[in-house]
């Protein structure tokens, strides 16, 4: 029998566990065991349900394009709890000059496909309109002259509108996702898509309007669950032997020989066939440095921190937002808030009957800051930014706290070139596998498709 640690209750980690847990199932001689060194699995992913409110503390949904995740819930049974999104009054607002400002219709990220929409938007100036519109006559030259290199975001969408759209759209929306600086951000691994387009059309605002004249029924943007993303992370606990799991075990080191590896935690030592390291990349390159130091230097990267404060009122007619999916902050608008979302006009059935269910985010310097506050004076911020922009506050009936330290890993310039040297030096080492947010991906359904195609390529291999 084959013995495998997964050092990292996260998504990934999980993820892993269950998929083992099916391949012990269908009759796999494997035995494993899932280190978490906190008291519960599931990592950012946690639900709490409060009042008929459904509050996520870490991401509240899927894109629905990327398949894995909608998979896997489909596997798990809960295919009557999956939802869209409510494209249909799909709106996000920037703050501008202390008011929201609705994006135009048919934006995708900061590419627009409906220029009438742009057109008629006040978000924008003449001159980044007309930058707009000159995107598209200059195709053949964006096309020719397409770097062949890695470069930053904030080079990418300058060199395709220009400034004023880089600092309105382009950095609140990637800060939101990654929780980074654009100047930094590697265009090739945070926007892979937009590369392909420029090499082959040029035009990044021509290929999306020729692929909307061929597409088909427009899925919704996001999915989620009815009862929160929670309910994934339970069902797969419930799929996993509970005699795999470990909570309140951290792993303090790990080594290897030809005999396999050995995994020490402050109860006691074991050896193990093989070990998956799924926690945050800081944790997983202390206990790899000993083992190889390239590794440990490869895995080398910023991270930013976040905050989420999520509030429920009980009377939405108390506090009244605009219509649509919340809004976003650009960098020096005079708003410590990064971005914060309508969770009752995102989604159904996230508020018991009448109620408003709004989360707020932080991240960069003011997330940083926050970490070092209590839950009561974190919210107060929260409430005084969000005061700022939307006008009073009622007091809420439900309040929820959640920091996420150094919880997403900084893909900056020359991410994909380092990540591919590392993945030929963890394949070197026999029986390491390395699953996360900090190597090819941050959104969940990235992470269980990692995870469950690793686990794969294990149990093959001690076939």
């Amino acid at each position: 029998m084959k013995r495998i640690a997964i050092v990292g209750g996260g998504i990934a980690g999980l993820t892993a566990a269950y998929e083992l847990s099916q391949q012990a199932r269908n009759g796999a001689s494997i035995e494993v065991v899932l280190f978490e060194s906190t008291h519960r699995l599931g990592g950012i992913v946690e639900t709490i349900r409060e009042g008929g409110f459904i509050i996520e503390c870490g991401p509240d949904a899927w894109v629905t394009e990327k398949p894995w995740a909608k998979a896997l819930a489909d596997e798990l049974g809960l295919a009557d709890e999956i939802i869209s999104s409510n494209d249909a009054t799909r709106k996000t607002y920037v703050l501008l000059d202390g008011h929201l400002q609705p994006m135009p219709d048919g934006m995708r990220m900061m590419v627009p496909t409906d220029l009438t929409a742009l057109d008629n938007s006040e978000l924008f100036s003449h001159e980044a309109k007309q930058a707009f519109h000159a995107e598209i006559t200059r195709a053949d030259e964006l096309k020719a002259t397409a770097p062949q290199h890695d470069e930053s975001v904030a080079d990418f969408v300058h060199r395709h509108f220009g400034n004023e759209v880089l600092e309105k759209i382009g950095a609140p929306l990637l800060s939101g996702v990654f929780g980074g600086d654009v100047a930094k951000l590697s265009i090739r691994a945070v926007m892979a898509p937009f590369v392909a387009m420029e090499q082959q059309q040029g035009s990044l605002i021509a290929a999306l309007q020729s692929r909307a004249k061929t597409a088909t029924e427009k899925p919704a943007i996001f999915t989620t669950l009815r009862s929160g993303l929670g309910t994934l992370i339970d069902r797969m606990i419930a799929a996993i032997p509970p005699e795999w799991i470990r909570l309140g075990d951290e792993v303090s080191f790990i080594s290897n020989s030809d005999e396999g590896w050995i995994v020490g935690t402050a109860r006691e030592v074991e050896r193990f066939d093989a070990i998956i390291i799924t926690t945050p990349i800081d944790a997983a390159r202390s206990l790899l440095e000993p083992i190889d130091n390239r590794i440990a230097k490869l895995m080398e990267m910023d991270a930013s921190s976040a905050v989420v404060v999520g509030f429920g009122f009980a009377n939405a007619a108390n506090f009244t937002i605009p219509p649509g999916f919340g809004f976003l902050v650009p960098p020096g608008s005079g708003s410590l808030l990064l971005a914060a979302t309508f969770m009752d006009q995102k989604f159904p059935d996230r508020v018991p009957e009448n109620g408003r269910l709004v989360r707020a985010f932080f991240g960069g310097a003011a997330a940083e800051r926050l970490m070092r506050c209590g839950n009561d004076e974190t919210a107060s911020v929260a409430r005084l930014e969000l005061a700022r922009i939307l006008g009073p506050l009622p007091e809420p009936q439900v309040t929820v706290v959640r920091r996420w330290p150094r919880s997403l890993p900084q893909y900056n310039v020359g991410h994909l070139d380092r990540m591919a040297e590392l993945t030929n030096r963890v394949q070197i080492i026999k029986g390491l596998t390395l699953l996360g947010n900090g190597y090819h991906g941050v959104g969940l359904p990235d992470l269980i498709r990692d995870a469950r195609d690793a686990v794969r390529s294990i149990t093959s291999r001690f076939a």
